[in-house]
């Protein structure tokens, strides 16, 4: 039997590679699990049990060969080089390089980027198009997270950014300069739930095109989804999709991620590079759990879409109830738009209480809170039916005249799940009722006893 000493004697060595079988146990089993993982998965992982940041490339080759297939990918006229083969995992993994193909299917898309959080995809996509100097148009109810950090980045650039209201095209025409690097809308908004008119947008951004421009029109429709639309968003002259697939695409409130979907070739290789540069991309766990339920998920949210037209439609007849917003709604501002352009309503809708004020309409969303099927939280999309005081978490900060000018006062949210529509209702139809029966200080010890009952603990407990 070898002995390893003979390889380490400075003086010679023999002419055979150091057997692996002469080295200590240790060498010999984390080596013998890393081959055994390898012919298991048909990747050579450096892990044994599960897959890693990188591979082994068993030597320079596969790196020159990735290397030029990047190069290609610059070069062409279509796809990006997120798709690449996995080689590093700041670059992408075999995980993420399947969800991109799925992706691209369900968008129509030439090129898709997936990232760790819808709000990282809107940056980079801002990131990518904004230059010094330049300017971009933001329909008002886009989330104010986003209008920020275009406000903040073109600060920075030394250009400018301009906001009109949703549907008001002849202010969108106007506030379009030779500057102007992209419109940026939602569909559907957040919280009042507005409905892009396509092809308004498509031609007010066509006519506003020059030859010595590059004016892209950007969509997010986390809220209304790949599913909502008559057409896919990049036939009908959307230039760049971004998404949070925490939402809709998950639809687990499991995994946060983001993506960009785009026939634009330039420039998805660009926010590709800045991702190479600064980091961002989805990571493979992650990657992996959205794939293993990516089949049930459109299915998922045409049921939730679905009660959320029932809820909405009781609300709206319901003697307790002001406003309520839902694009199922035939009263809806976009009403003629949706008809035409949209198949699908989201589980997405809000309302007001009659008469109520704020303080008021927060009460009511916490009462509706303590029948649990609702569940108090934050976002939407998910297993369980969701509700909030939209000023306490979204618009904490905002003082009350710019609230009122967005229309977003004394609204409660509520994002519809996978319960039976007659049990949410049946929650509302209660608080509705008996909220005003109830003390805020009845409500918090409530809220107390719940989490005790549960054995949950408070953080600043």
């Amino acid at each position: 039997m070898s002995n390893i000493a003979e390889w380490l004697d400075p003086s010679g060595c023999p002419t055979d590679r150091p057997p692996v079988s002469a080295m200590s146990a240790g060498t010999r089993a984390l080596h013998d699990a890393l081959d055994a993982h390898a012919r298991r998965t048909g990747l050579p992982y450096l892990h044994p049990d599960e897959p890693t940041v990188q591979l082994d490339l068993f030597g320079s080759a596969r790196a020159i060969e990735w290397q030029e297939r990047k190069a290609a990918f610059l070069f062409a006229t279509e796809g990006c080089w997120s798709e690449l083969p996995h080689l590093y995992a700041r670059y992408g993994t075999t995980a993420t390089a399947a969800l991109i193909a799925r992706l691209k299917d369900i968008e129509r898309a030439g090129a898709v980027l997936v990232c760790d959080s819808g709000m990282q995809a809107t940056a980079l996509t801002f990131d990518a198009l904004m230059a010094p100097g330049s300017h971009a148009v933001l329909m008002r109810q886009i989330y104010n997270k986003t209008r920020t950090y275009a406000e903040w980045l073109a600060a920075r650039l030394g250009g400018s950014v301009t906001t009109v209201d949703d549907g008001d095209m002849p202010a969108l025409a106007s506030a379009i300069r030779p500057q102007t690097r992209f419109v940026f809308a939602e569909t559907f908004t957040n919280p009042l739930v507005r409905a892009q008119d396509l092809d308004a947008l498509r031609e007010v951004v066509a006519r506003a095109r020059r030859p010595d421009t590059d004016l892209k029109l950007v969509v997010d429709s986390t809220i209304a989804t790949p599913w909502a639309f008559a057409q896919p968003l990049l036939d009908q002259g959307v230039d760049i999709i971004v998404g949070s697939g925490t939402k809709s695409l998950s639809g687990s409130d499991r995994d946060l991620w983001g993506y960009i979907a785009t026939r634009d070739t330039p420039f998805a290789n660009a926010v590709m590079d800045l991702m190479a540069m600064r980091g961002g991309i989805l990571d493979w766990r992650r990657a992996t759990a959205i794939l293993t339920g990516l089949d049930e998920v459109d299915a998922a949210h045409a049921q939730r879409s679905a009660s959320a037209s029932r809820v909405a439609a009781f609300l709206a007849s319901h003697p307790k109830v002001g406003d309520v917003f839902h694009p199922s709604l035939p009263n809806h501002p976009d009403a003629a738009a949706i008809a035409k352009q949209y198949i699908r309503y989201g589980s997405l809708l809000s309302f007001r209480v009659a008469g109520a004020d704020e303080d008021r309409t927060r009460h009511y969303a916490d009462v509706l809170a303590t029948c649990v099927v609702v569940r108090y939280a934050l976002s939407f999309d998910g297993l369980t039916t969701k509700v909030n005081h939209h000023k306490t978490v979204s618009e904490y900060f905002t003082p009350p005249a710019a609230l009122r000018r967005n229309g977003f006062d004394r609204l409660i949210r509520l994002a519809v799940g996978m319960e039976d529509a007659n049990d949410v209702i049946a929650c509302l139809n209660w608080t509705l009722h008996h909220a005003d029966s109830l003390s805020p200080a009845e409500v918090e010890a409530w809220q107390v006893q719940r989490a005790e009952q549960l054995g949950v603990v408070r953080e600043d407990e």
